[in-house]
């Protein structure tokens, strides 16, 4: 990414904090044969000093990424939108886009069997704990036979982060009242309407305007 010391995103706590909100990612590895891009839930290890990843992909996957060989980058992404000039009230503006990722680097590690049944139970309990009635991967000696025989088509990896990229873009450079007016135009009704970029950006406002 470019960088800009306006927008940039460096502490770990929030890279920790996009990773919860939104674990869907991107993952991409330059491999032998090229570019390997694939898509995949990730959560972070709590307790791991630093910050430290888990997921898991469908073979064969594994090999196409080379998982183990080379440094590996996943791409996570919270709220973003298209902001309109229209919405400044001033005599000039350009069109932009407030975004939120980070870019984590580092050199994932194959988990073993049960390690990665682990893994994969982590991830539905934390998509179905906000369920009213959540489903348990081994909630029944049936469907816990059943993962047990699936799960080797998948293979688990954890990722200890050792670098990141992050950029943080929420209309740092206008000012506070020409953040009020974006605010309000995204919590409107309309095609652009995104009360998840709105709050984002009410909560990224400096203390101070950016000149």
């Amino acid at each position: 990414m470019r960088k800009n010391p306006d927008y940039s995103l460096t502490a770990p706590d929030d890279v920790k904090a996009l990773v919860r909100s939104a674990p869907w990612a991107t993952m991409v590895s330059n491999t032998e044969a090229g570019l390997v891009v694939s898509h995949y839930p990730f959560l972070l290890e709590e307790d791991a000093e630093g910050i430290t990843i888990v997921s898991h992909v469908g073979r064969p996957d594994e090999r196409l990424h080379e998982l183990g060989q080379h440094e590996m980058v996943v791409v996570f992404y919270g709220p973003s939108g298209y902001i309109s000039p229209g919405w400044y009230d001033l005599a000039t503006g350009v069109p932009t886009w407030d975004f939120v990722t980070v870019h984590a680097y580092g050199v994932p590690e194959i988990l073993s069997d049960d390690e990665n049944l682990r893994v994969l139970d982590r991830l539905v309990d934390h998509f179905e704990d906000p369920l009213p009635n959540p489903f348990r991967m081994r909630g029944t000696l049936e469907n816990a036979a059943y993962a047990e025989r699936i799960v080797h088509g998948t293979v688990g990896f954890r990722m200890r982060v050792t670098r990141f990229e992050g950029k943080n873009k929420m209309s740092q450079d206008k000012s506070p009242e020409v953040v009020d007016r974006i605010v309000a135009a995204l919590r409107a009704p309309g095609p652009y309407s995104n009360a998840g970029l709105a709050d984002t950006i009410d909560a990224s406002r400096p203390s101070e305007p950016v000149e």
